[in-house]
Formats: structure tokens, C-alpha cells, sequence
């Protein structure tokens, strides 16, 4: 006996979703993390198959890092060697905070591309897609981090803070980068496309971080905007990273960067994980 099945005539990618089996939902936290874990490998093996997603945190560091210290270095700091404690905090968050943009394109691109519908057939938890690629990125943040610091170096910076306060940075940048990556996770799982997701990403960021006070001191800008800046996170980080690469100072402003992260890590995690979970 033979049974014919016929496949829908319409529904697009709601008959591909429907032909997936359901894998159950009753996965230990533990297993949860396995899976998250691997999926971050998994983003890993992407990047060594296309080394071209590490462009925007490898060429970037490099090109802004020369470019801004000789070409605004005279203009603003007097010479570049008195510009480079001004600048690579600044361009070191600047750098990073962009990279955690690519996490929300990369998703919605995996997910227009069905990816995420594969996994749906696997015994695994389905948030640990989400979480993985999350994960990977974050790898990502340190080679970024880990770049900028080389080529300011290269240039002649020489941070008072030490080696602490350089590794007390950077692990506050990466952190801070990682609670961001929540939000544009969010966009990416709800946008209507990558370059939709890009341009909304992009169009938020770059005036947060060029009127941070990342490559101009904000007491030089005018009052309405350092106003506006108590309420630029990005401001904070800025902040804090040249108080600590620069005399490892560690002041308020590093309590309002993790309280921030904190803060946006409960509310948009939370509202990603939902929304990925109803569209996987």
C-alpha cells in the first residue's frame, strides 16, 4: 500500500515551517547551554570560511584609528601624539559599539535564508540560535578591542593606566557591546530585511557616538548638547574608558555603564528571546 502525499500549492515558507517536525520544548538548562555553546562555534566556523565578516573589525580599527589621529589630531588635540589619549578610548568604543550592529543583520539574514528553520528539525533548544550567534559576536568585540589598542600603540600611545586599566576597558567595552547586541538582536528578529535592519541600526548609532565626545572633548561642544549627552549611554563608556586607559581611574561613569548594561540586558533580552521564539 502506497500513500501519496501532496504538497501544498500555496503558503511559501509557512508550508516549508509546517513540513518541519516540532522537536519538544523540555530541554535542562544545561543542555540549553551545550546548544548555545555550539551554535557559537558553529558562528565561528562562519567567520573562517568567510574571513570577509571580520572587515568591519579588522580593516576598521586600522583605517579610523590612522585617519582620525593625523587627520584631527593637530586640528584638535595640538599634535597628534598629544591626540591619541583623546582618541583611542573614543574610537575603541566607537569601533566595538558598530561591531554589535552586525549582530542583528547577521540574524535577519539567517533567518530570510531559512537557516533557522533547520534548526527547528534538531533535537536541540530552539533560544540557543539566538544565543549562539550572540556568543560568536562577541569574539568579534575582543578582536576589535584587541586592534585598536595595537595600532595606538604603533602610533605612539603610550595609556597611563597600564596594562590594568587597558584590560579593565576593554572588558567593559565587550560587555557593554554585548547588552547593545541585545537590542539590535531585537530589530533583526523583527525587521523586514538586513539592509532595513543596517540602515535603522546605523541611523541610531553613528550620532550617538560622534556627539559622545569620542573624538571631541563634550565640555568644547555647546551646552544643549553636552545636556543631551547625560543620557547618551554610549557617552559613559567613552568616559569611562579614558578615565582607565589613561590613569586607571575607575569613577562613576563605570557604575552607569554596567548599570545601563545591566538594565538593557533585562528588558531586551527578554522581548528577543519572545519575539525569536515566535517566529522560529
Amino acid at each position: 500500500m502506497t500513500t501519496t502525499i501532496t504538497a501544498p500549492a500555496s503558503g511559501g515558507k509557512q508550508a516549508v515551517r509546517a513540513a518541519i517536525p516540532e522537536v519538544s520544548n523540555h530541554i535542562g538548562l544545561r543542555q540549553t547551554m551545550a546548544n548555545s555553546l555550539t551554535m557559537a562555534y558553529r558562528g565561528l566556523l562562519k567567520i573562517k570560511h568567510n574571513p570577509e565578516q571580520l572587515f568591519d573589525v579588522t580593516i576598521q580599527p586600522v583605517l579610523f584609528t590612522a585617519l582620525f589621529a593625523y587627520i584631527f589630531g593637530g586640528a584638535i588635540g595640538g599634535s597628534v601624539q598629544a591626540y591619541l589619549p583623546v582618541l583611542i578610548p573614543g574610537i575603541l568604543v566607537q569601533t566595538v559599539v558598530l561591531t554589535s550592529v552586525v549582530t542583528g543583520t547577521q540574524l535577519r539574514e539567517d533567518m530570510d535564508k531559512g537557516v533557522f528553520d533547520r534548526f527547528k528539525s534538531l533535537p536541540i533548544a530552539r533560544v540557543s540560535a539566538l544565543a549562539g550567534a550572540l556568543l560568536a559576536d562577541m569574539v568579534r568585540y575582543g578582536i576589535a578591542t584587541i586592534l585598536t589598542v595595537v595600532v595606538g600603540l604603533i602610533l605612539g600611545y603610550r595609556p597611563g593606566g597600564g596594562f590594568a586599566g587597558v584590560l579593565v576597558a576593554g572588558l567593559i567595552v565587550v560587555f557593554c557591546s554585548f547588552a547593545v547586541s541585545w537590542i539590535w538582536a531585537l530589530v533583526g528578529v523583527t525587521g523586514k530585511s538586513a539592509a532595513a535592519v543596517q540602515g535603522i541600526s546605523m541611523m541610531i548609532m553613528f550620532p550617538l557616538t560622534f556627539m559622545s565626545g569620542a573624538f571631541a572633548l563634550v565640555k568644547t561642544m555647546p551646552g544643549w548638547l553636552q545636556a543631551i549627552n547625560k543620557a547618551n549611554p554610549v557617552y559613559y563608556m567613552v568616559n569611562s574608558c579614558r578615565d582607565l586607559m589613561n590613569g586607571n581611574v575607575y569613577s562613576s561613569n563605570i557604575a552607569w555603564c554596567l548599570i545601563g548594561s545591566v538594565i538593557v540586558i533585562a528588558v531586551f533580552a527578554p522581548l528577543a528571546i519572545r519575539a525569536y521564539m515566535r517566529k522560529a
